[in-house]
């Protein structure tokens, strides 16, 4: 299955490519197999929308030390929907609550209790940013009932991996086991980090293409942005992004910046054969989950598994477990920001929103980031944890270079013009977050200016009294 050339089809072609489309337990046969996934989703793109996610950390107030899935967790998932309307889904019958769905929201579970809100999808930022307070409200009811608050940061601020105890979810027991052959952080990152990720829509493979290369080449950037994790297990790291660092050594085969989507002309095939490379996790057949980590998704396609045949179901579990800078799935999806509070808690998708969605910030980005080759950005990354916004990049500091960027996404929001009820457009989202970067300011700075750089039992009780700067819930 060698990868093919780029074929921008019109909205017919796709139309028939789509009426064909194998079903879930089809098996793979051939090359369109793997990439009808990705034309399915162009020719069914609406009006583009924006789907948030935003991850948060449980701890007791008193101390910040972690809750536990079977001590909080479950209680929290069962109070929300008692008094929240939210239906509750098992992995199988008799088992543990792992998510709730409600008005096309759901919340589900990281592998160590951390809670994630995929909202559903929006026109616009004041859509998500109502719905996510919403959510925030119905959390901090039951939270607070419970004896839990939440925490919007980019790493656990005190547990160790001993402290936390792991979902009952098949495939984190898996993943659990994997991530150490492979990686020094694999296990942190599951276990301890919390993100906010974006989801965009794209029209065709040629939409595709350039919004994941305009992306990538500002993910190191992004991560800078949006550093929020100064501290590890209750002492400052000597850095701004204790997330940002982990990304760095987790899995090579399925992080990074893919390389293959530098070049001109990249297709969807170009994404397949990185997604052929990884090595796989989980089959699922029904309830039943088989580990399957010596293979990558090619050996499979090639040889099966067990007498197990590759399906259009588990080529798309597998391009879920890819964890690129930009994942490309349905959407296209935004992965490099640290979680964060209450105060830039939509700004991620408000920059994203501006950058990719008006075609005039588009050229404006793409004229920015044009010179930047693959071997500079991706220098960046070892650097940006300890450095943030100044890494030196071109001749400059990265606070300039995300000054501008910030302001091409603000004339893109300006151009959608999408208002809320007083007449703001969506940039508002963006305000505080472009006056700290004015100052050459990340959002770890920030609270590491309020809270000073104290370790041990004096970090716990200057976090403790100004949980509130981060706090969602």
């Amino acid at each position: 299955m060698s990868c093919s050339p780029r074929r921008d089809l019109s909205a017919l072609e796709m139309s028939r490519v789509v009426s064909i489309l194998p079903s879930g337990d089809e098996p793979i046969r051939k090359r369109d197999d793997l990439l009808a996934v990705f034309y399915e989703a162009a020719a069914q793109s609406q009006a583009p929308r924006i789907g948030p996610e935003m991850e948060k950390t449980g701890v007791h107030p008193a101390d910040l030390s972690p809750v536990t899935y079977e001590g909080v967790v479950m209680n929290v998932l069962v109070d929300l929907a008692a008094h929240h309307g939210w239906a509750t889904h098992r992995e199988r019958d008799g088992g543990p609550i792992i998510s709730l769905e409600k008005d096309g929201a759901s919340v589900t579970l990281e592998p160590g209790g951390q809670l994630e809100l995929s909202g559903a999808p929006a026109a616009d930022v004041h859509a998500i940013d109502d719905e996510t307070r919403s959510h925030m409200r119905e959390l901090k009811d039951v939270s607070a009932r419970l004896g839990v608050q939440w925490l919007g940061i980019g790493f656990h601020p005190f547990a160790t991996r001993q402290d936390l105890h792991w979902v009952p979810k098949a495939r984190y027991a898996i993943m659990r086991d994997y991530f150490p052959t492979v990686g020094r952080y694999g296990v942190d990152m599951m276990l301890r980090t919390c993100t906010v990720q974006s989801n965009l829509d794209y029209r065709s493979e040629e939409d595709a293409m350039r919004m994941m290369r305009l992306s990538l080449a500002i993910a190191p950037l992004t991560t800078a942005i949006f550093s929020n994790s100064p501290w590890v297990e209750g002492k400052p790291f000597g850095g701004v992004t204790m997330r940002g660092l982990v990304w760095t050594d987790v899995d090579s085969s399925r992080t990074g910046l893919v390389p293959a989507l530098w070049k001109k002309n990249a297709s969807f095939g170009d994404y397949v054969d990185f997604a052929l490379g990884a090595n796989m996790f989980i089959i699922k057949r029904g309830p039943d989950a088989t580990a399957n980590t010596e293979q990558t998704f090619a050996d499979y396609i090639r040889e099966g598994k067990d007498g197990l045949e590759a399906t259009q179901d588990d080529w798309r579990l597998h391009l879920n477990t890819l964890f690129p800078e930009v994942r490309l799935k349905r959407t296209l999806e935004i992965r490099s920001a640290d979680a964060q509070g209450p105060k830039h808690v939509s700004a991620l998708h408000a920059m994203y929103a501006g950058l990719l969605y008006d075609d005039k910030a588009r050229d404006e980005l793409h004229a920015l980031i044009e010179p930047w080759t693959y071997d500079e950005v991706v220098a960046l990354r070892p650097r940006i944890w300890r450095e943030g916004l100044g890494t030196p990049f071109r001749g400059e500091r990265l606070a300039q270079v995300a000054s501008k960027v910030l302001d091409i996404a603000k004339g893109g929001l300006a151009r959608r013009a999408r208002k809320d009820a007083n007449g703001r457009d969506e940039s508002i989202y963006l305000e505080s977050l472009v006056s700290l970067v004015s100052r050459g300011l990340t959002p770890a700075d920030e609270l590491v200016s309020l809270i000073g750089m104290p370790s041990g039992e004096h970090a716990k009780q200057k976090l403790v009294e100004l949980t509130d700067l981060f706090a969602l819930a």
